[in-house]
C-alpha cells in the first residue's frame, strides 16, 4: 500500500499549490480580516506560524494512505499502460470488468469507449484508441486523486479554523492586557497553542482589569523591570585629571559704554573735563588730576570667551549591566497576604508577565508557605500555569527561609544565573538565620544577582528587609488606598 504523496508524484499532482490554496483561503476568511485589521501584531505574529501548517498538511498527505480500491485501479492502470496495443486490446474486456468490480467511476465511461471501439473493429485504430483509453482513465484517477486531497484537505482546515478561533479569541482578549510591542505578541501567540474552555482564562482577564485600575503597582512593575544602579569601587581613589572647559571673562575691548571711571584715558574723557582745560585757573587743577589718573573718563569693556584647563577629581563607576534576565519571583501565601494584597501580589506577578514578554525574558514563579510550588508563566504552557498559579489562595504561614533558600538555590543554577530575585511579602515574619543572610550577600557581591522586596505593609521588620537591595513598597492599608485613590485624575 503506499500513500497519497507517492501517488502524486506519479500522477504529478503539485499538493504544494493546494495546501497554499488552502491557507490562503483560510486567512482570507472575513472574521480574520476584521481581527487582524484590530490586532495588526498577531497577524505578524500568525504569519510565523504559516511553515508549520504547510509541514504539517505535507506531512498528513505524506502518512495517508491511498484507499485500497483506488490503488488497485491505479496499479491496472500502469499495466495497461505499459502493454503493447494487442496486448492491451486482448485484455481489454477483463481490464474493464476489473474495473467495475473494484467500483470505479471510470468503469462506466471504459465499457462506452469499448463499445464503440468494437463498432469500428479496425485494426489500424487500435493505437489510437489504447492513447485515448488511457488518456481518460489518467484524468479520471486524477479527478480520484484531487477529491481525495479536497476531502482530506477540508478537514485539516475546519481542524485548522477551530484551532485558529481559540487562539484569536484568547490572544484578542489578552493583547491588550500582555503585549506592549510585537515581539510580546509573538509570544503571546506561541503561548496561545492547546485546547482550553472560555472560562479558563478569565481569571488573568480579571486580575489584568484590576491591573489596570491600580496603575501604581504597573509603575513599580516597570521601575523594577528597567530599573538600572551604578556603583562605585569602595577602595578606588580619586583621581585627578584634567578637564577643559570654555570660561567667559571681562577684557578691555571697545565693544559697548559701561559706565564712568576715574582714568587718565585723554580719548575718553567726558566733556565737561575738556571744557575745565581751557579755563586758565583750572588748568593746573586738570594736570594734577591726570597725573593722579583721577580724570571721568567713559568706560568702554566687552567680554571674551577663551578654553580654561582645570583639574578636578574623578571616580569611575563599575555599571552593572541592565537586567534584562529572567525574575525569580517569590509570592508570599500566609494568611495575612489574603484578600486585597492577594489581589495586589497577583495582579504584580501579571505586570511582570508582560515585561517579560516585551524583553524575551523568563518568570518562575513560587509560592511558599507550608511548601514551595513552581509556576513558569512563560513556558510554552505558560498560560495554563498563569492560571493555576491565579486559582491559588494565600492561606498558609510564612516561611521566608524556606522561599530564600529554594530561590537561591535556584540562582545557582547556570540557566539563571543573570536572574533577579523579587520577594512580595508584608515581611512580618520571623527573623532570618544567619546563613540564609550570608548566602544571599554572597549573591550579591560574588554573582552580582539583585535581590528586590516588594512590601505590601509599613509594619515589615526592617532587620528582614535590610539584606535586599532596592525595596519597592506598595503599602495595602486602607488609608494609602484611600489616598492613592484620591491623588488619581
Amino acid at each position: 500500500m503506499f500513500s497519497l504523496e507517492t501517488l502524486d508524484l506519479m500522477l504529478a499532482i503539485k499538493e504544494a499549490e493546494l495546501i497554499d490554496e488552502l491557507i490562503l483561503t483560510l486567512l482570507a476568511t472575513p472574521q480574520l480580516a476584521v481581527f487582524f485589521e484590530k490586532f495588526p501584531r498577531l497577524k505578524r505574529a500568525l504569519s510565523k506560524d504559516l511553515p508549520a501548517w504547510r509541514f504539517r498538511l505535507q506531512q498528513r498527505i505524506h502518512d495517508t494512505p491511498v484507499p485500497q480500491g483506488l490503488a488497485k485501479e491505479f496499479y491496472l492502470y500502469q499495466h495497461c499502460q505499459q502493454s503493447s496495443a494487442g496486448v492491451f486490446h486482448s485484455e481489454l474486456e477483463s481490464s474493464v470488468e476489473q474495473l467495475e468490480q473494484l467500483n470505479s467511476p471510470f468503469a462506466t465511461e471504459a465499457r462506452s469507449l469499448m463499445a464503440h471501439q468494437a463498432k469500428i473493429d479496425n485494426a489500424s485504430s487500435n493505437g489510437s484508441f489504447h492513447g485515448l483509453f488511457m488518456q481518460r482513465w489518467r484524468l479520471n484517477i486524477t479527478f480520484q486523486t484531487v477529491t481525495l486531497h479536497h476531502q482530506l484537505l477540508e478537514q485539516e482546515q475546519e481542524q485548522l479554523q477551530n484551532e485558529l478561533e481559540q487562539r484569536l479569541e484568547l490572544s484578542g482578549e489578552l493583547s491588550p492586557l500582555l503585549v506592549e510591542n510585537d515581539a510580546a505578541a509573538g509570544r503571546l501567540w506561541d503561548m496561545s497553542k492547546g485546547k482550553r474552555q472560555r472560562g479558563d482564562y478569565q481569571s488573568l482577564i480579571r486580575y489584568g482589569m484590576f491591573l489596570q485600575q491600580q496603575p501604581e503597582l504597573q509603575q513599580l512593575a516597570e521601575q523594577l523591570g528597567r530599573s538600572q544602579t551604578a556603583k562605585a569601587n569602595p577602595h578606588e581613589e580619586a583621581k585627578m585629571e584634567p578637564y577643559r572647559l570654555m570660561v567667559r571673562e571681562p577684557a578691555t575691548v571697545p565693544e559697548e559704554v559701561n559706565g564712568i571711571n576715574h582714568s587718565d584715558d585723554i580719548l575718553r574723557l567726558l566733556p565737561s573735563e575738556l571744557a575745565t582745560l581751557g579755563i586758565p585757573e583750572l588748568e593746573v587743577d586738570f594736570y594734577r588730576r591726570l597725573l593722579e589718573k583721577r580724570l571721568m573718563t567713559y568706560r568702554l569693556q566687552g567680554d571674551i570667551w577663551r578654553e580654561k584647563v582645570v583639574m578636578r577629581p574623578v571616580v569611575y563607576q563599575q555599571q552593572e549591566p541592565q537586567p534584562r534576565g529572567p525574575f525569580v519571583v517569590c509570592v508570599d501565601t500566609s494568611g495575612s497576604m489574603g484578600g486585597f494584597n492577594e489581589q495586589c501580589s497577583k495582579a504584580f506577578c501579571l505586570a511582570l508577565l508582560r515585561i517579560a514578554l516585551a524583553d524575551h525574558r523568563r518568570v518562575h514563579i513560587m509560592l511558599f508557605a507550608s511548601e514551595v510550588i513552581h509556576y513558569e508563566l512563560t513556558s510554552a504552557s505558560g498560560l495554563e500555569q498563569a492560571m493555576r498559579f491565579l486559582g491559588q489562595h494565600f492561606r498558609g504561614g510564612t516561611d521566608l527561609a524556606a522561599c530564600l533558600s529554594a530561590t537561591l538555590d535556584k540562582l545557582a543554577t547556570p540557566e539563571w544565573q543573570d536572574a533577579d530575585a523579587v520577594i512580595i511579602s508584608d515581611f512580618i515574619a520571623q527573623r532570618l538565620p544567619d546563613e540564609i543572610q550570608q548566602r544571599v550577600k554572597q549573591q550579591q557581591n560574588q554573582q552580582r544577582h539583585r535581590f528586590h522586596a516588594l512590601a505590601m505593609s509599613h509594619y515589615g521588620k526592617p532587620g528582614i528587609m535590610r539584606i535586599f537591595d532596592h525595596i519597592w513598597r506598595f503599602d495595602t492599608g486602607i488609608k494609602s488606598r484611600v489616598q492613592r485613590r484620591w491623588k488619581r485624575p
